[in-house]
């Protein structure tokens, strides 16, 4: 065995190897990240609400995995504009994956669309596209079909980036390994084997914000309609072999060669879910790792500073992480203002959740990974210790005063609830626990702690989510949706 000394390898980053962090950042420490300070993450894990008076509530990461029935996660933080640790946890599938670290590869999800954004505002930077022009004087392979509502409004990539195009599909099925693949048009056309149904415009464009995957497969036919490239090679030409993200791929399956390195999809029990395919590229098709997604980060963070043009000119990075129609900038999301202002995006897929946070004054930020259906609630928790840790600004758990209510009041709301929403249906269980309530809405993988906050309002620790009671507890109101108390 080499003497690690005579590699020029510091004690430091033996211990840092030995506690399992990657050195991403050749500085001091874990990349420079105190290992104190990665665990003080892994064990300050917090819900994103606390109740007023009472003793934090802090957890141990490992727990949580186990309480979200969640196998493996992958982290990566970054401080001061570079990435400063990345450490896996927990193994790739139940009982018998490999362990997860930080190269192992999970699907971006949802995260695409904000990575594939980065490459058509690249063609915008070299003129091949424009921002305002009707996408239809681009596309030659098919076009978005006119109706009364694209009379005066056309879809733009403007819109399409914004989620303001007015298109339809929200989100996308998967597919079996088994089963045929449709093309891009088929899909557009939601003609077989396609799954879903057409992408149409179903309101006028520009005038609100309206979440369409639909809309970003026009934008990613316009792009290879413009450049007469394939996607996934267009998409490492113009963005991830330009910003060094090296274990990234768009692609509908992975390849053999991959797979091995890739987590699998977990249901809300833990059990491991079949390999599906995503051939909507653009708004699904991304494989990455967390290191990457920040790579990506601070690449738009350093353009719209005007400390690199390696992807993206200085005019259109602050374009793209300025607001079109709020929520959301060109491709990501954006929240807060001055210091705290953030942008990133959201991801999830049958089994797998994804988030990726950056603050681009501060140079903060962190991506998680995970591979199970409750890995939402992890994510959340995760972020808000990371947050804790190194101070970012205005990111911190919501406080509520809780209702005193005795147990006569607690055990009257006991009870199922269920409510049919689009072809699913909706069941919230209310159960009695020790400290309280418990509720669990298994379709969207929560299981919480609640409290009272008023005679007619429940709030859920683990999740921020509330509910509203109505009447003599006869139903529940979550959101838009009302749940009538199923009778027993």
């Amino acid at each position: 065995m080499s003497n690690p000394r005579r590699a020029g390898v510091s004690t430091a980053q033996m211990r840092c190897r030995l506690a399992g962090v990657v050195v991403v950042a050749g500085l001091i420490g874990c990349g420079g990240a105190r290992i104190d300070r990665v665990q003080a993450v892994l064990s300050g894990l917090r819900s994103p609400v606390a109740i007023e008076g009472a003793a934090p509530r802090r957890y141990a990461l490992a727990d949580r995995m186990k309480r979200y029935a969640v196998p493996g996660v992958s982290i990566a933080v970054a401080d001061g504009d570079r990435v400063v640790w990345a450490r896996g946890f927990g193994v790739g599938v139940a009982g018998a994956g490999a362990v997860v670290d930080a190269t192992t590869l999970f699907p971006g999800s949802s995260i695409s669309k904000a990575v594939t954004a980065t490459a058509t505002l690249r063609l915008v930077d070299e003129r091949r596209l424009a921002l305002d022009t009707d996408v239809n004087g681009y596309l030659r392979s098919w076009k978005v079909p006119d109706n009364d509502l694209t009379a005066s409004a056309k879809v733009t990539l403007r819109r399409l980036l914004s989620h303001s195009a007015g298109t339809n599909v929200h989100a996308w099925k998967s597919y079996a390994l088994d089963e045929a693949i449709p093309t891009l048009t088929q899909i557009l056309d939601g003609v077989a084997p396609a799954n879903t149904e057409p992408v149409r415009v179903e309101a006028v464009p520009g005038t609100g914000f309206r979440y369409s995957g639909g809309g970003v497969e026009i934008e990613q036919l316009v792009l290879e309609d413009t450049t007469g490239e394939r996607f996934d090679a267009l998409m490492q030409r113009l963005v991830l072999a330009p910003i060094g993200m090296r274990d990234s791929w768009f692609a509908a399956g992975l390849p053999l060669a991959l797979r091995a390195r890739a987590a699998t999809a977990h249901d809300g029990d833990g059990a491991p879910i079949a390999d599906r395919v995503h051939p909507e590229l653009a708004a699904d098709g991304l494989w990455t790792t967390p290191t990457d997604l920040l790579r990506w980060a601070i690449e738009i963070a350093a353009a719209r500073a005007g400390r690199s043009q390696r992807v993206l000119t200085r005019a259109t990075a602050t374009a793209m992480l300025t607001v079109q129609q709020a929520p959301v900038g060109l491709g990501p999301f954006l929240d807060g203002t001055g210091r705290g202002f953030r942008f990133g995006h959201q991801g999830s897929d049958d089994g797998y959740h994804a988030e990726i946070v950056y603050f681009p004054q501060t140079g903060q930020g962190a991506a998680i990974m995970t591979n199970g259906a409750g890995g939402q609630l992890l994510i959340r928790e995760l972020l808000f210790a990371i947050a804790a840790e190194y101070g970012w600004p205005d990111y911190a758990p919501e406080t509520v005063a809780a209702f005193a209510a005795d147990a006569a009041t607690l055990d009257r709301l006991v009870g199922v609830y269920e409510a049919p929403y689009d072809s699913l249906t909706v069941t919230i269980t209310v159960t009695r626990a020790a400290a309280g309530l418990v509720v669990a809405v298994p379709v969207l993988g929560i299981r919480s702690d609640a409290v009272l906050t008023s005679p007619t309002s429940l709030v859920l620790l683990d999740s921020g989510d509330s509910l509203a009671i109505v009447g003599a507890v006869t139903a529940l109101r979550f959101g838009p949706l009302e749940l009538p108390r199923r009778l027993q």
